[in-house]
C-alpha cells in the first residue's frame, strides 16, 4: 500500500440524506453573509473608495497612537493606522511597519484632485522624516475607484453567467442551473466573509473571488462528469443513490486535490505577507465553502429539477452496484 493512501479509496456515506442539515447549516451561513453585506456593507480599501495609502518602516516598534496623532495634526481627518508584520525586514522587530491610510478632501470646482493627493503625500513625508522608509505609496481618485468597485462587480457576476453558460452546454440546462447557483453562492459566502470580518475590499479581493469560482467550478464539474457517466452504467437507479455513488466516489480526490491547494495557500497566508493574506485567506475559506456546494448546492440541486434528457428514474430501486 502506498505510504500517502491515508483515506479509504471507497468510501459509503449518506450524503443525500444529510441533505437537510447540511441546508440548514448553509442557510445560516447565507443569511448572515446577506445581513452583513446589507447592514454594514464592505470595508472598502483604497482600490474602491480612493485616498492615499502609505506603507512605513520604522528602525523600531512604531507606536500607532501617537504616529496617528501626527497624521491628525497635519488637517488629514480620521486616517487609519496600523502595524503589520509577516514579511521579513518587518518582523524585525515585529510591530515596526505600519500602513497609513487617509482619505484626502475632495478638489473644489477650480482645483484638480491629483494636485491635492500628492500635496497630501508631500505632508505626509515631510512629518515622518528621517525616521521611517516609505515602502510604497499609492494614490487612487475617486472617480477612478468608483469605476473599479463597478468593474470588479461586472467580472465577478460575469465569470458566473458564463460558467453557467459553459455547464449548460457541456451537460445539460439543468446542470448549468446547478452550476450558476452553487459558484453564485461560494462567492456570496466568502464575499460575507469580508463584511463580516471588516476585512479590506480591494482589487485583490476580487482576484480572490475570481479565482475561487474558478476553483469552485472545477470540483462541481468533476461531479457532474461522474454523475452523467454513472447515468449510463445504471439507468434505473434512484438519482438520490446516484447522486451518492457519484460523490463517494469523486471525495477521495476532492480531500486530495484541496489538501493539495490547501498546503499550496497556507505558506502565502502566513509569510507571503498584508497583500498575499488578503488573496489566499478568503481562497482558504472558499476551498471547505466550494467542497460543500459541489454536493449539498449543485448536486443536490438535481433533486428539484426535472430530470435531464435520458436521467435516471426518480423511483424505482438499484439493480446494479458499483
Amino acid at each position: 500500500m502506498p505510504l500517502l493512501r491515508f483515506i479509504p479509496e471507497a468510501t459509503d456515506i449518506d450524503f443525500v440524506g444529510f441533505r437537510y442539515f447540511a441546508f440548514a447549516i448553509d442557510g445560516i451561513l447565507l443569511l448572515i453573509a446577506i445581513v452583513s453585506i446589507a447592514v454594514q456593507g464592505f470595508n472598502l480599501g483604497i482600490d474602491f473608495k480612493g485616498g492615499v495609502l502609505m506603507e512605513i518602516k520604522a528602525a523600531q516598534v512604531i507606536d500607532v497612537g501617537t504616529l496617528r496623532e501626527d497624521v491628525i495634526r497635519l488637517g488629514m481627518g480620521d486616517p487609519v493606522v496600523q502595524t503589520f508584520g509577516g514579511t521579513g525586514e518587518c518582523d524585525h522587530p515585529a510591530g515596526s511597519c505600519a500602513m497609513i491610510r487617509v482619505l484626502p478632501r475632495a478638489a473644489k470646482a477650480n482645483e484638480n484632485q491629483n494636485v491635492i493627493d500628492q500635496q497630501v503625500v508631500a505632508a505626509i513625508k515631510a512629518k515622518l522624516g528621517t525616521a521611517y522608509t516609505i515602502r510604497r505609496t499609492d494614490v487612487v481618485g475617486p472617480k477612478v475607484s468608483q469605476e473599479l468597485f463597478r468593474d470588479g462587480v461586472y467580472a465577478t457576476l460575469l465569470a458566473i453567467l458564463m460558467i453557467s453558460i459553459y455547464v449548460s452546454v457541456r451537460f445539460e440546462w439543468q446542470y448549468g442551473i446547478g452550476a450558476a447557483v452553487a459558484t453564485g453562492h461560494d462567492v456570496l459566502v466568502t464575499a460575507g466573509l469580508f463584511s463580516v470580518l471588516h476585512l479590506d475590499f480591494t482589487l485583490t479581493s476580487v482576484a480572490a473571488l475570481l479565482t475561487l469560482a474558478g476553483y469552485s467550478i472545477n470540483d462541481t464539474v468533476v461531479v457532474f462528469d461522474r454523475i452523467r457517466e454513472n447515468r449510463r452504467k445504471y439507468k434505473r437507479m434512484k438519482l438520490a443513490d446516484l447522486i451518492n455513488l457519484s460523490t463517494n466516489q469523486m471525495v477521495t480526490r476532492t480531500i486530495l486535490t484541496s489538501a493539495a491547494t490547501a498546503m499550496a495557500l497556507i505558506p502565502m497566508y502566513f509569510f507571503g505577507g498584508p497583500a498575499l493574506a488578503d488573496f489566499s485567506g478568503p481562497i482558504l475559506f472558499g476551498i471547505i465553502i466550494g467542497t460543500f456546494s459541489s454536493t449539498y448546492v449543485a448536486a443536490a440541486l438535481l433533486l428539484y429539477l426535472p430530470a435531464p434528457a435520458g436521467g435516471v428514474e426518480n423511483s424505482g430501486t438499484a439493480d446494479a452496484t458499483a
